[in-house]
């Protein structure tokens, strides 16, 4: 029995974070946590500044090069760092950061190598700030999201997700859009290398200063998941096969190995 505490590393995907990153390092858990990794993608505002001040592991984009590839720096660096758990906490302060050990807890105690933060599973999020356009339009995609890939999930849209190492080690990030659709083409490659996702409640704040996608943006997103789940068809039926799709290792999980079927992979 392996009783070695698994490395935490919590890694933060920033753009013009200044306001509020203090905010968000100061409520996570210290003990839980051995290093936290900001990427600055192209900030025009004092989040380098800050992040230093904090002494967080702190890598910078010469610009503004999207969502996406700030997470492929985020979860490059942290696997370079030693991690067995990364856990994305975005620094808008809009995802509770002390909620962090639930987060984890699934992903060390072997229930599920993918954790991800539902803001539907508790109060309504419409209640707590979400704008009902996109309550609507993330209930319709995640319903899409649930037929193809066989699961049954409430959401897909969270920023605030957990990853085992092996997860991350895995999927071929690289080939993955640099903009905000990355979250769900990793969703994709997840899903179809068999890893064992489950979600837990997550309430989220609407502030001036958290983050937020405009309507323009919004509907961009919505077209793009629609397009991946199209390819993704294609690709699980044979028709059109995609690299993009297949695991960097042989198999994921050995045929035979103890995993939760699609149907029943879900909440924790």
């Amino acid at each position: 029995m392996n009783l070695t505490k698994p490395k935490v590393v919590v890694v933060m995907p920033a753009y013009n974070a200044a306001r509020t990153l203090h905010m968000t390092y100061a409520d996570l858990p210290r003990n839980m946590v051995d290093l936290v990794i900001l990427v600055d993608d192209g900030s025009s505002d004092e989040t380098a500044r800050i992040a230093r001040e904090l002494g967080l592991e702190l890598f910078v984009h010469n610009r503004n090069y999207g969502y996406g590839a700030n997470q492929k720096t985020c979860y490059r660096e942290a696997l370079k760092a030693g991690a067995d758990i990364v856990v994305m906490v975005h620094p808008d302060y809009q995802y509770d950061p002390t909620l962090l050990p639930e987060i984890v807890r699934p992903v060390q105690e072997d229930r599920a190598d993918v954790v991800l933060g539902s803001r539907l599973l508790g109060a309504s999020p419409v209640k707590q700030g979400m704008p009902w356009w996109k309550f609507v339009s993330n209930r319709f995609l995640t319903v899409l999201e649930n037929w193809v890939f066989g699961l049954r999930l409430s959401e897909y849209h969270t920023g605030y997700r957990a990853f085992r190492r092996a997860a991350l080690e895995a999927v071929n990030l690289e080939m993955n859009s640099d903009k905000f659709i990355f979250d769900q083409e990793i969703m994709a490659q997840l899903v179809e290398l068999g890893m064992r996702i489950t979600e837990v409640p997550v309430p989220t704040r609407y502030f001036a200063q958290a983050s937020s996608a405009s309507l323009f943006q919004s509907t961009v997103y919505g077209l793009s998941i629609l397009w991946l789940l199209a390819r993704y068809l294609l690709h699980r039926s044979g028709v059109v096969r995609q690299r993009q799709f297949d695991s960097l290792f042989r198999r994921y999980r050995e045929p035979g190995a103890e995993t939760k079927p699609r149907s029943q992979v879900g909440r924790s």
